[in-house]
């Protein structure tokens, strides 16, 4: 009988403690062991970004990172942020700027900008594009994902309360 670890993890906010074996991956785990096949595998090798995941408010290649390695975090899926009837500010800009066409890489791309919206103050096209240059689409070109993140960058500032220091007389 092989040697197995048990673990604990909440993913989009439900508890889950399973024996898995200190090799299984994390995409592996997401995918089989809970069923969320929104986490996609596309190269297995940390490449092209499809397997991205948020543990922890952090962006991590769900491939390249080991189911045990996770315990005791938290993880958010792409099933995480919304669906098709309630859908998340970032999954509603994406849909308006159509940073999107085939699809599959672009659970990924969300973990990897809602990190980036929460890490960086994003002030350019180059620094966007740059942050997202480990996530690979072979469909848009790139525009609209970028359009995409300036807006939800855009959205997010307006939606914060602006700080005011009043004046004392």
């Amino acid at each position: 009988m092989p040697f197995k670890k048990r673990i604990r993890v909440t993913v989009n906010g439900v508890r889950h403690e399973r024996s898995v074996e200190p090799r299984l991956l994390l995409s592996d785990f997401l995918r089989h062991g809970l069923n969320l096949t929104g986490t996609h595998v596309g190269c297995e090798h940390g490449i092209c970004g499809a397997c991205t995941v948020l543990v922890d408010g952090r962006s991590v290649r769900a491939c390249l990172t080991l189911a045990v390695q996770a315990d005791n975090a938290g993880i958010r899926t792409i099933e995480g942020h919304g669906n098709a009837q309630s859908m998340s500010a970032l999954q509603k800009t994406f849909k308006r700027c159509h940073g999107l066409q085939c699809g599959f890489c672009t659970p990924g791309f969300l973990a990897t900008i809602e990190d980036m919206l929460n890490k960086y103050p994003l002030e350019s096209e180059g620094r966007i594009r740059e942050l997202l240059s480990g996530n690979l689409c072979r469909c848009t070109g790139y525009q609209n994902i970028v359009d995409a993140v300036l807006m939800a960058r855009d959205e997010r500032a307006q939606a914060e309360p602006v700080n005011r220091q009043v004046e004392k007389e």
